[in-house]
């Protein structure tokens, strides 16, 4: 029954399917086959008798991977696989918290809050308790909690260094107290419930280990600190563990994935009699060899890896293609003439993948699908014209513009909220309705009494103040002032997670400029009012674009969102210092190596053709940004990248962009200042450094201005400032 599980294996595929009773660690690279693998091993060990369907506990980590996993073991073995553990953490968690509640100290029917209804109650507590929102906002809080409880914390266990914390702390024990009360448990209420369960329970946590003889973890990279406790305490001695992972696409940090658990299997899960047994599936079935040559220079510049080298016996393919483009719309409109001559030769547009580090990147890539009437889809989120962010920001431009504008109204008039509850606006849509007036002119004429009606004309106030304020602004002045104004950029701040959203509201900033600069190029076009026409102009292209249901369309997503997927062409842009690597990484411990994991998952989705690109000039989050290309494109050995812009021919040596013929060595810093940096003069304008030499009073820096050319100011006297 067991060899034709086994055909078709490769040899390293086969050793770790038919491993021994033994705990191992499957180091997987991207397109390997891991998959299978670990399916395969399952349906081994019940075929051969090792195990029985009992004995199997599988971790994934989502419920569509566990679903598929239990399809394939239903088609690889006549085994009935009903009633396998076989799940997410938390599924699993609670599973085994269903089943011990009291000893849990939960009730039978204790609820699972998402976590819009973990917030819902954190204000309640904030209610009850007299908190101040402003001063700890809920959702603060809400990612503060859940950080302590991912790193297996309790209030009492959480170290308070300063007041803030020790306030947070005082809130974390109100909120638990709640929960408590109301028998409700947040998500990681259950790993972390079900870990302090296994870990005072002698004899529960001994049936487990029993029970479970074979534990396998998907995705092993991405497991955080109390996942990798947990299971820690699950097993036990006898247990084979079989994880599978790449430490090289350990790109959720974010998220508190912890790569260092990978390092650290071998030292706490084998022991000296029977030591954990490392294999390496590094046999690529994806890639084309010069795809798999860039992701393997790529990454080898990273510290600490436990090691492997991709290959395949496919053909060595076309090569790794890169464009220095002037600008980013330079860039989009390079990603166009590919993608067409690709359809032309074939390919289909859902088999191609343009991929960014940021999600506001997306809007310049749209808007030239957008002009090359050219179906796209985002993956994973919205167009940018679509998202909530960007459509609240929207509806504040059209009440300026058109203030009896009722869908603009009730989209924002209690957002960010202000204590327009939705008893107050059925009220004054009714009186609204009864007096054949908007809801703007209802609310001016003070329909509504009460609290929600002084928030009311203090929304009124605030819609004629942006009015006013806005009548002698350009456009991009005009949406930058609303974005402030509206409350929005303040409301996201507050959000742990709240960043891409404020990245977006200022990339609206961006796209009002490009839609002014755009009007002004078609002679003769008159486009009346510029607000009016911006809107219309964001209408049609979160309207217009929609690929037909089932028509092919281009796929858009960031790197993060693309991982587990595979194309025939992929186009990885912006690699720029301070976008990929992201400024943020910058100053993070292992923040670089981490990036750099990025750009690995990146490269390795590609099948057959990658694309890399990068601008010279960039507007991005509102303002203009002067590059120098990332350091990853000086990581790829000479002649494996083809170069197609004029200025990188025969000079893949140099870095690119206003930096240009300037070897990255040579780059000195200069306290204060740093290659790459953004700045401005009275003089001269905005520019970005581009060299640096001498010190104290001696100092100056080499400067390229947008409009000015490049130029050497001494520091003492340039007076120069950050952009």
């Amino acid at each position: 029954m067991a060899a034709p599980l086994l055909e078709n294996l490769n040899p390293e595929q086969l050793a770790a399917v038919t491993l021994p009773h033994a705990s191992a660690l499957i180091l997987a690279g991207a397109g390997s086959g891991k998959t299978r693998v670990l399916t395969t091993r399952i349906a081994w060990l019940l075929a051969t008798g090792q195990a029985s369907p009992l004995s199997v506990l599988a971790v994934t980590f989502t419920n569509k991977a566990a679903k598929e996993m239990l399809a394939r073991l239903s088609a690889l073995t006549p085994v009935n696989t009903r009633g396998m553990w076989v799940g997410t953490f938390h599924g699993l968690c609670n599973r085994m918290l269903r089943a011990h509640y009291r000893d849990a100290g939960l009730p039978q029917l204790f609820q699972i809050m998402d976590m819009q209804d973990q917030l819902a109650l954190i204000k309640r507590v904030y209610k009850a308790h007299n908190i101040d929102d402003d001063r700890f906002p809920a959702r603060t809080l809400q990612a503060f909690v859940n950080d302590a409880k991912e790193s297996g914390l309790r209030p009492n266990q959480v170290e308070a260094g300063d007041e803030l914390s020790r306030r947070q702390v005082e809130h974390y024990a109100l909120y638990e107290q709640a929960c408590n009360r109301e028998g409700v448990v947040d998500f990681p209420e259950l790993l972390l419930r079900s870990y302090e369960l296994l870990s005072r329970n002698d004899s529960l946590r001994e049936h487990y280990r029993r029970r479970f003889s074979h534990v396998l973890v998907d995705e092993f990279q991405d497991t955080n600190v109390l996942q990798y406790k947990w299971l820690q305490i699950l097993t036990g001695p006898h247990t084979a563990v079989f994880a599978v992972g790449d430490d090289d696409q350990s790109i959720y940090a974010f998220r508190g994935a912890n790569v260092a658990n990978m390092q650290h299997f071998e030292r706490d899960f084998g022991t000296a009699e029977t030591p954990v047994k490392l294999i390496k599936l590094e046999q690529n079935y994806r890639s084309h060899r010069h795809i798999l040559d860039a992701a393997n220079a790529l990454i080898k510049n990273n510290q600490g890896r436990l090691g492997k080298n991709l290959w395949t016996s496919d053909a060595r393919g076309e090569p790794v293609r890169a464009f220095a483009a002037p600008s980013d719309i330079d860039e989009a409109s390079f990603i166009v003439d590919i993608v067409k001559g690709l359809i032309d030769e074939g390919v289909s547009p859902a088999e191609i993948a343009v991929l960014y580090r940021s999600n506001a990147q997306s809007r310049v890539v749209e808007h030239a699908l957008f002009n090359a009437a050219m179906p796209y889809r985002v993956y994973g989120g919205m167009r940018f014209f679509e998202r909530a962010e960007v459509k609240h920001a929207l509806a504040y431009l059209r009440l300026i513009a058109a203030p009896d504008d009722d869908g603009a109204f009730l989209r924002v008039v209690n957002f960010p909220p202000r204590g327009i509850g939705a008893r107050s606006l059925e009220t004054l849509q009714e009186r609204a309705q009864a007096a054949g007036t908007s809801l703007w002119q209802a609310a001016c004429a003070g329909t509504v009494s009460g609290k929600a009606g002084a928030s009311l004309a203090s929304f009124i106030r605030q819609i004629e103040s942006m009015r006013e304020t806005t009548r002698v602004l350009t456009l991009p002045q005009a949406v930058e002032h609303v974005v402030h104004a509206s409350g929005l950029l303040s409301h996201y701040g507050a959000e742990k997670d709240g960043q891409d959203r404020i990245d977006n509201l200022q990339e609206l900033v961006a796209a009002a400029d490009s839609f002014m600069r755009e009007a002004e190029r078609e002679i003769g076009e008159d486009i009346g009012d510029p607000l009016t026409g911006f809107l219309a102009h964001a209408a049609l292209e979160a309207g217009e674009t929609q690929a037909a249901e089932g028509r092919p369309a281009l796929q858009l997503m960031t790197v993060h969102s693309a991982k587990g997927l595979e194309f025939h062409t992929v186009f990885v842009t912006g690699l720029e210092e301070g976008l990929f690597p992201h400024e943020n990484s910058l100053s993070e411990y292992d923040g670089v190596e981490e990036e750099r994991r990025l750009a690995y998952v990146a490269i390795t989705r590609a099948r057959r053709r990658l694309y890399l690109t990068h601008a010279q000039s960039r507007m991005l989050h509102g303002q203009l940004r002067y590059n120098i290309a990332s350091r990853f494109l000086d990581e790829f050995p000479a002649g494996l990248v083809q170069w197609l812009s004029p200025q990188r021919r025969d000079r893949a040596a140099e870095p690119m962009g206003y930096g240009a013929g300037v070897p990255r060595a040579a780059f000195r810093e200069t306290p204060g200042w740093r290659i790459g940096q953004s700045v401005k003069h009275a003089r001269f304008g905005l520019g970005i450094i581009i060299d640096s030499e001498g010190r104290g009073t001696d100092a100056r820096v080499q400067v390229n201005f947008r409009d000015s050319g490049v130029k050497w100011l001494a520091l003492e006297y340039a007076k120069l400032q950050p952009a």
